[in-house]
C-alpha cells in the first residue's frame, strides 16, 4: 500500500461523517484503554509469579524446613531461569508476533502456578519455578509499550488487543498485533485498521503510519546497530535497566519480611501485614505515575524517583534512612520497628512513582524500531540477571556486611542512577518511535 492511500483510508471516516471546517473532537479511546488493561493481566500474572516468595517464606521455613540458602535460591533463581526465554522473545516476537508470544508466556505462568501449588518440596518448587520463568521471560519483552500513552503503564502496548492467554481466545475482544509488527511485516491494511482503532483522532492514525511507512521505507541510522545514535541509544536501555534492579528494588519485595523482623517485629501475623502495607502502597505509587507520566514528563519523574529512592533531603524516609535507621539502633524499639516501616513504604513509594513503572516504558519508546523486540529482550535480560543477582545474594551479602551495608550500597548505586539520568536521558514526551534519531542525535 502507497503512502498516500494508506493515511487517505485512516482519514476517510473524518472526511466523510464531519464537515471540512469543522475538525471532529477528539474521542476518548476506550478500546485501546481495554485492550491494554486486558493485556496488563500477564504482567500482572508475572509480577505475583516473582514476588509470592515475599510472604510464603515465612511458612516454608517452617512448614518446609527450608535453610537460608534454599530461600535465596527459590527467591531469585526465577530472574536467571527467565533469561532462555527473555532473549528467545524477541526473536519469536518478530516472527509471529507479540500477540502469539503472550499466548505462549501465558501457557507457561498457568502451567507453573499450578505446578507450585502441588509442589511438596524444594526440587518440585525449583522444578515449577523454571516453568514459570520460562512464562515471564517471554511476557516481560512481549508487553513493551508501544500504544499511546495512557496504556502505557500496563507494558502491553507492543501487542495493544491481545487478550491474556489465561482466558480463552474467543472470549476475548477482539485480538489484533502490533501495527508497527504488520507494518514491517508488509501488512499494511491491517496496521491501518489497528492504528484506526488505538488513536484518538483518524488524523492521529494517519500521522502515526505516516511515519512509520516513511521509517520502512527510507531506513535511517536507526536501522543498523553500528550506528552512533543506536549505540547511545543501546547503551542507555543497558543502563537504566541495571539501575532498576540496583535500586534494591526486590531486595525490598522479596525479602521484607526479614528486614521488619530485624526491625523488631517478631509477631508474623504483623510482620505479613507490613508486608501487605508495602504491596499496597507500591500499587497505589504506580497510579501516581499514570496522571503524572504525560503531564510532567519521563524525565521529571525519573529524575525524582531516583533521588527521593537514594534519600535526598527532599524525600529523606528511603534507602538512606532505613540504612541508618538498622545500623543505630541495635535494639529492637517500637521507634525501630517504627522508622523502618516508615522508610521502607516511602522508598517503595520513590520507585514506584518512576524508576519502577517508566524503565520499561522509557526503553520501548526510545528503541530503533527494526531492533525494538531484540533490543527490549537484551534490556529486559540485563533487567534480571541484575536482580537475580542480588536476590540471591541478599541473605548472604547481609550476614556479611550486615543489613544496613546492603541498603547503603543501594542508596550509593541511585545516586549514580540520578546522575545517570540527568547527563544522558531527553525527555521523550510527545515524540514518537520514528523520531527518536532527531532526539538522540542532538
Amino acid at each position: 500500500m502507497a503512502q498516500g492511500s494508506a493515511a487517505e483510508a485512516v482519514e476517510a471516516p473524518l472526511l466523510s461523517s464531519s464537515p471540512a471546517t469543522v475538525p471532529a473532537a477528539p474521542r476518548r479511546n476506550t478500546f485501546s484503554f481495554v485492550c491494554a488493561m486486558l493485556a496488563s493481566m500477564t504482567t500482572i500474572l508475572m509480577g505475583y509469579n516473582l514476588a509470592l516468595m515475599s510472604g510464603a517464606e515465612l511458612f516454608m521455613r517452617e512448614d518446609l524446613g527450608l535453610t537460608d540458602e534454599q530461600v535465596e535460591v527459590l527467591s531469585g533463581s526465577m530472574n536467571v531461569f527467565m533469561l532462555a526465554s527473555i532473549l528467545a522473545a524477541g526473536w519469536a516476537a518478530d516472527l509471529a508476533g507479540r500477540r502469539a508470544t503472550l499466548v505462549l508466556a501465558n501457557a507457561f505462568l498457568t502451567a507453573g502456578a499450578l505446578a507450585m501449588s502441588l509442589g511438596g518440596g524444594f526440587i518440585a518448587l525449583t522444578a515449577a519455578r523454571f516453568v514459570t520463568s520460562l512464562g515471564a521471560g517471554f511476557a516481560v519483552v512481549a508487553t513493551s509499550p508501544t500504544t499511546p500513552s495512557p496504556g502505557y503503564l500496563s507494558t502491553s502496548a507492543g501487542a495493544p488487543c491481545s487478550p491474556p492467554a489465561s482466558l480463552p481466545p474467543r472470549s476475548s475482544p477482539p485480538a489484533c498485533s502490533s501495527p508497527r509488527w504488520l507494518a514491517m511485516s508488509g501488512r499494511d491494511g491491517e496496521a491501518v485498521a489497528v492504528l484506526a482503532r488505538t488513536s484518538d483522532t483518524p488524523a492521529e492514525a494517519g500521522d502515526r503510519l505516516e511515519e512509520i511507512i516513511h521509517a520502512k521505507a527510507t531506513g535511517t541510522d536507526l536501522g543498523s546497530s553500528s550506528s552512533p545514535i543506536t549505540r547511545r541509544i543501546f547503551t542507555n536501555v543497558l543502563a537504566l535497566q541495571f539501575f532498576h534492579q540496583a535500586s534494591g528494588i526486590d531486595a525490598i519485595v522479596l525479602y521484607s519480611p526479614l528486614v521488619f523482623q530485624k526491625s523488631g517485629m517478631s509477631s508474623n501475623t504483623l510482620v505479613l501485614g507490613a508486608t501487605v502495607a508495602v504491596g499496597i502502597i507500591k500499587t497505589c505509587s504506580i497510579f501516581v505515575a499514570t496522571l503524572l507520566s504525560d503531564r510532567v514528563g519521563r524525565r521529571p519523574l525519573l529524575l525524582a524517583s531516583t533521588a527521593g529512592v537514594a534519600g535526598r533531603p527532599a524525600w529523606p524516609l528511603t534507602l538512606t534512612s532505613l540504612a541508618a535507621t538498622l545500623s543505630t539502633f541495635t535494639t529492637p524499639t517500637t521507634l525501630t520497628m517504627a522508622a523502618c516501616f516508615a522508610s521502607v513504604l516511602s522508598y517503595v513509594a520513590a520507585f514506584s512513582v518512576g524508576l519502577g513503572p517508566l524503565t520499561q516504558a522509557y526503553s520501548a519508546e526510545i528503541l530503533p524500531l527494526r531492533m525494538r523486540a531484540r533490543g527490549a529482550g537484551l534490556g529486559t535480560a540485563v533487567n534480571r540477571l541484575t536482580c537475580g543477582v542480588l536476590s540471591m545474594t541478599f541473605i548472604s551479602l547481609a550476614n556479611s556486611v550486615g543489613m544496613a551495608g546492603c541498603f547503603f550500597l543501594y542508596a550509593g548505586l541511585m545516586l549514580l542512577a540520578c546522575v545517570f539520568v540527568y547527563v544522558r536521558l531527553p525527555e521523550t514526551r510527545g515524540r514518537s518511535l520514528e523520531d527518536m534519531d532527531v532526539l538522540f542525535s542532538s
